[in-house]
């Protein structure tokens, strides 16, 4: 099981950027999807998360300028992202817990990561 995270960049403050993160390989079922992101020298944070049934959870910081959806079909999270804020630079990698088979228990897997920089 692998998850592709894509979409990063470098941004002026007041864009917009979208990430996708992708899963692959033997699923047999995704519980929540979620964005965490990484800033130089602090801890890792939950950005947002969305449940199997499209629900939906942000940081307060990120209230009202990101949005978190998903793809059942293709498996796929996104994170659409607007007025992007220079306190918005970190690392974003995406989350899930995957079970593999019918038997199975949910394990849970991460992105490799994707660097979005907001600077003028």
């Amino acid at each position: 099981v692998q998850l592709q995270a894509s979409g990063g960049g470098l941004v002026q403050p007041g864009g917009s950027l979208r990430l996708s993160c992708a899963a692959s390989g033997r699923i047999f079922s995704i519980n929540a999807m979620g964005w965490y992101r990484q800033a130089p020298g602090k801890q890792r944070e939950l950005v947002a998360v969305v449940t199997s049934g499209g629900s939906t959870n942000y940081a307060d910081s990120v209230m009202g300028r990101f949005t978190i959806s998903r793809d059942n079909a293709k498996k796929t999270v996104y994170l659409q992202m607007n007025s992007l804020k220079p306190e918005d630079t970190a690392v974003y990698y995406c989350n899930a817990p995957i079970k593999t088979n019918s038997g199975g228990v949910f394990q849970n897997y991460w992105g490799q990561g994707t660097l979005v920089t907001v600077s003028s």
